[in-house]
């Protein structure tokens, strides 16, 4: 008879991100994550069998939040160049006031350029949150190239304030992305 798993692979995959957005991806190891979750190495090595295969898991899991995330932001926004600039800042929220946290966050973007899998499932996900915004900035002459220029600005507004940490990351990103939608004379219909 199999054993009871005493963590459920979800909560599991939650410390693996928990450790991987501390520390960074190189800190989890399989004895750094026995150490938080309280398993033992052999088990960890039983259920991912690699540390390649462990990260993996972990950072699918947190795709699945972002894109959940994303269609629950996508679904409550208006159809307007507004909307764009409320689901993008929504997706900008966790980072508060933390320019670190975003910097932990490159690393982790790291690892899923890496690994082919992983940069299949940002590309996936780029292509969704183009289609919503496409849908919010359809005043425009070309919709889908707005949304792609959008979502190259909202990556650039994320970049410069890490840089600077001027207040909360959403707010300098719904700042910044109302300026480039002035730019593009979406302006009036924010």
């Amino acid at each position: 008879m199999p054993r009871t798993r005493t963590l459920q692979d979800e909560q599991l995959l939650e410390m693996v991100l928990a450790l991987i957005h501390d520390e960074g991806p190189d800190a989890a190891s399989f004895g750094a994550v026995a150490k938080v979750s309280g398993l033992s190495g052999s088990t960890l090595v039983q259920r991912f069998g690699t540390k390649a295969a462990m990260l993996r898991a972990a950072l699918m899991h947190a795709w699945d939040g972002l894109d959940a995330e994303t269609a629950k932001l996508a679904a409550s926004s208006e159809k307007t160049p507004g909307g764009a600039v409320a689901l993008l800042t929504g997706l900008s929220q966790d980072y508060g006031e933390d320019a670190a946290a975003y910097a932990q966050g490159l690393l982790v973007l790291r690892e899923d350029f890496r690994d082919p899998l992983l940069r299949a499932r940002g590309a996936a996900w780029a292509k969704a949150l183009t289609e919503a915004l496409a849908e919010c900035l359809s005043a425009a002459p070309d919709p889908a190239t707005s949304a792609r220029l959008m979502l190259s600005q909202w990556q650039g507004s994320l970049l410069w304030w890490g840089f600077t940490a001027e207040g909360r990351a959403a707010d300098y990103v719904e700042r910044e992305l109302r300026l480039f939608l002035g730019v593009l004379d979406l302006k009036a219909l924010v």
